[in-house]
Parts: structure tokens; C-alpha cells; sequence
């Protein structure tokens, strides 16, 4: 049994509790007032049982790692610390994450802008040969403007690792070698592959991977073929023939320029 969602209107030293967000196997996320600051905020506070002394060294080294990630694509950590009895990690709140905006229509320049946005806060972590290795859109969060942030670089890290110490296996976005116990840059590129797709065809492709993926007709009557050709490199099973990084995959989407619709 885990512990209780935190109650409407909790105080947790600055921050009073509004409702709770979401929450995982892994964590629970809060929205909460920020009275210090007159602002509102996102709290992600792990669950009980994942926060030991190994975990709270574990992730002040990660925060330490991707510190230096100052990108306008990229969720910066605004605190992260025990408050009280909880360990918590406040960040900027978004509006909603990728994966509920998936849920409605989207222009095809939207979705074109959300995947440019991706790949460059990808290609900034990746020139650190810093992986995250939990690319989904759960962890795309959106801001006024249709900026996109990419979450969760340091706590993603820990969980993969957490994951794979127990043996757990993985699904959704996770690249077929990360799945084994063997995550590496191009790990992302495939996770990244596959939320384009979803961009471009309303949905995922699923394990075994195999061409012509679901909706491609729909896919390709939207978008032009270099796209396609893109998206299918990205998402190769063999990591050897896919682009090595983001810096690579998003060289290659900047050099379509206005060739990226039908």
C-alpha cells in the first residue's frame, strides 16, 4: 500500500497543494501556488518505497549531469529536495503534455513544430552525450505558444535503471535494445521516431515493427516521402543503421526544410 495523495490545500514549506496531476508505478505528480513566488507550479513527488539514501544520491548526481541542459526545449528543475518528509522535484507547469493534446486534432504545421521542438531538446542533451531514455509524450510538456519542453531528464535515468536492476519489462516507446538492457543515444532516436509517427498517423507502431506501419497511407498522403524515409531510419530494430543521435536525425529533418508535407 502506498501512501495517501496529498490533500487539497496541504502546505509543503512554499508550496500549498492544489490537486494532484497524475500518477505511476513511480511517482504522483501535484499542482500546486507557489506563495513565495505568486506563481503555480508542477511537484513530482516519488513514491515511499523508491526513496532511500541510494536514490537521493543517485539523483543529486543526475541534477548535477543535466545542470548544464539550459535549453528553451528542455523542463528546468526549479528545486529539488527533501521539503519536509517528501522529496520533491518542482518544475515549471505546462498547460498539458503531448500526450493529451495527441487525444484532440492537430494542424499538420502543429505537429510539424511539436517534432522539430523534440528533436532539438533531444540534440542538446545528446552534443552532452547525455540519453534520457524515457521518450514518450507523457513527458513532452506544452506552455502557452505551443512551446515544448522535454521532462524528466535525471529521474528518467534512475527509473531505467531501477527497471532494469529488477528485470521489468518495458513497452510503448522504449527501443528494442534499451528493452535488453543495453540503452544508448540511439535508444532516443528510436522513442523520438516513434512519437513522430504518432504525429503524422494518429498512431504507434508496435513491436515487431514491420513497414508499412499503421495508418501509413494517411501518413503519406499528409506528408512528403523524405518524412516517411525519416521516421522509418529513426525506427529501424537494427540501432546500427539508425541515425546515431538526435544531432544526426535533427540535421537530417532541417536539410527536408519545406520539403516535409505532400
Amino acid at each position: 500500500m502506498g501512501a495517501m495523495p496529498l490533500k487539497r490545500r496541504t502546505r509543503l514549506g512554499q508550496y500549498r497543494i492544489e490537486g494532484l496531476l497524475s500518477k505511476g508505478g513511480f511517482a504522483e505528480v501535484y499542482r500546486a501556488y507557489d506563495t513565495v513566488e505568486g506563481i503555480r507550479v508542477a511537484i513530482k513527488l516519488p513514491l515511499p518505497e523508491h526513496v532511500n539514501p541510494g536514490f537521493l544520491t543517485q539523483f543529486r548526481r543526475e541534477v548535477r549531469l543535466v545542470a548544464g541542459l539550459d535549453h528553451q526545449n528542455i523542463l528546468p528543475i526549479k528545486t529539488a529536495g527533501l521539503i519536509g518528509e517528501h522529496f520533491a522535484i518542482v518544475t515549471p507547469l505546462g498547460i498539458e503534455s503531448l500526450g493529451d493534446r495527441l487525444q484532440r486534432r492537430m494542424a499538420r504545421t502543429t505537429a510539424l513544430g511539436f517534432a522539430e521542438q523534440l528533436l532539438e531538446g533531444l540534440a542538446c542533451a545528446h552534443r552532452r552525450k547525455i540519453a534520457h531514455l524515457d521518450v514518450k509524450p507523457e513527458n513532452l510538456i506544452l506552455f502557452p505558444d505551443r512551446r515544448l519542453r522535454l521532462a524528466d531528464f535525471g529521474l528518467a535515468r534512475i527509473v531505467h535503471r531501477t527497471l532494469a536492476a529488477s528485470g521489468s519489462g518495458t513497452v510503448g516507446y522504449v527501443a528494442p535494445e534499451q528493452a535488453l538492457g543495453r540503452p544508448a543515444l540511439h535508444s532516443d532516436v528510436f522513442s523520438a521516431g516513434l512519437i513522430l509517427w504518432q504525429l503524422m498517423a494518429g498512431s504507434v507502431p508496435d513491436w515487431p515493427f514491420r513497414w508499412p506501419y499503421p495508418n501509413a497511407a494517411r501518413a503519406e498522403a499528409k506528408y512528403s516521402p523524405g518524412l516517411v524515409r525519416l521516421v522509418r531510419r529513426a525506427t529501424l530494430v537494427d540501432e546500427r543503421k539508425r541515425f546515431p543521435n538526435a544531432v544526426a536525425m535533427l540535421a537530417a529533418y532541417r536539410k527536408l526544410g519545406k520539403r516535409l508535407l505532400a
